[in-house]
Formats: C-alpha cells, sequence, structure tokens
C-alpha cells in the first residue's frame, strides 16, 4: 500500500518525453505500420530494435519483445535529484523493479511500477535517453 509523504523541496518530479510501447513479436509489425502507414506519424530514426516515432511533444517507441502475450506501455518521468526520488518513492512505499530492463552503465536511473502496474522509467533531468 501506497504511503502519503510530502514532496521536499529537494525532490521535484516531471513528465518525461519518451513513452514505450512493449510489444509481443506476433503484434510488431502491424503496429510498426499502424502508427507509420495508418496515422502517418513521422518516424524517428531507428535504434534498433526499437522504432521511434513523434507524438507530439513526445517520442512514441515500439519495441518488440519476445515473451510477453500483450503490450504493454511504459513512460518516463525526470527528476532533479535521483538519489532523492529515490528515497521519496521508497518513503511511499512505490515498488521498485530495476531488474525489468538494464539501463546503460553509468545511466542515472532506475524503474519503478505504479499501483496499476505501469513502469515508469525515473531518469535525471540533464540525461537524454534517446
Amino acid at each position: 500500500m501506497l504511503r502519503k509523504v510530502l514532496v521536499s523541496a529537494q525532490v521535484k518530479f516531471t513528465a518525461g518525453r519518451n513513452i514505450a510501447m512493449k510489444v509481443p513479436p506476433h503484434l510488431y509489425e502491424a503496429t510498426i505500420q499502424f502508427y507509420r502507414d495508418v496515422l502517418g506519424l513521422k518516424e524517428l530514426t531507428k535504434h534498433a530494435p526499437s522504432v521511434g516515432f513523434e507524438f507530439g511533444s513526445n517520442n512514441l517507441w515500439i519495441d518488440r519483445v519476445p515473451g510477453i502475450s500483450q503490450a504493454e506501455t511504459w513512460l518516463e518521468v525526470v527528476t532533479n535529484d535521483i538519489d532523492a526520488a529515490s528515497e521519496h518513492l521508497k518513503a511511499a512505499g512505490v515498488v521498485r523493479c530495476d531488474e525489468i530492463e538494464p539501463l546503460p552503465e553509468g545511466f542515472q536511473a532506475f524503474w519503478v511500477s505504479s499501483p496499476a502496474s505501469i513502469i515508469h522509467l525515473v531518469c535525471k533531468d540533464t540525461q537524454t535517453w534517446t
């Protein structure tokens, strides 16, 4: 159960610009086709194995993920203080799930899950994920 905690003046959270859609292999090509050919979204530079699209002021990344049966949406949250953010979320009872996907060496970030099981990448606001 989440605990109500006051957000300290030290830590601030804002929405990141990246949205990741994790898609099972049997739906991957049709999903890419939907965003590219049906909706006509502008494709970003490919970061194999992901394909990205401009999604308003955000980037929508479509990732092919073997072993899942349905699509999942993951969100990015940025913070000014990664250590304070970690402590704040821990105090609030937020589930940390760093094993969900490896992050690049030296990348100041971690994974958490919302109560609705939506995965969030919490990262330092001076970094870029793209």
